[in-house]
């Protein structure tokens, strides 16, 4: 009813944690500090990296690519009853619509090195593979990037 939800993680790479670099914790609620809500309209795609420390004060840089999504309401919108004296003439004569909604989901991408514009490439790569509907599956497109090299800065290309 208030739009306000929780965030879910419905799939992540590598499906298990490494043992030397474990899934942070919570990384739903940072995707959106501002807490998941559904809105009427459709937002623009949004990206930010943030840094986040684990307790042995090593960096991890996350990236979080948002964009937004229609979804469907459950059930249509109903007018609720004031009691049992309420006449059949006070409900309106076509059903009523329920509104388009659009709710937040994120890409993010959590690296130990800072290199921002590859982050803001790479999920925005994945994201153009997924609003497109391309047949290549998105475990090929992760595999595919993990395994490429990344230059060191100021090296050579």
């Amino acid at each position: 009813g208030s739009g306000d939800g929780q965030g879910q993680i419905l799939q992540r790479f590598p499906e298990k944690d490494w043992e030397d670099n474990p899934f942070p914790q919570g990384i739903e609620l940072f995707c959106q500090p501002s807490g998941w809500q559904l809105f009427p309209e459709r937002n623009p795609p949004t990206f930010f990296v943030a840094v986040l420390t684990d307790i042995n004060s090593e960096r991890h840089y996350c990236a979080c690519f948002t964009f937004w999504e229609a979804v469907e309401s459950p059930q249509p919108q109903s007018h609720p009853r004031n009691g049992e004296g309420e006449e059949e003439e006070e409900e309106p004569s076509s059903p009523v619509q329920p509104a388009q909604l659009f709710a937040p989901k994120s890409l993010v991408l959590v690296s130990r090195l800072d290199h921002a514009e590859v982050f803001r490439n790479s999920l925005g790569l994945i994201y153009t593979i997924y609003v497109d509907g391309l047949s290549v599956s998105l475990e090929n497109v992760i595999g595919n990037l993990l395994t490429c090299t990344i230059p060191i800065t100021g090296g050579a290309q």
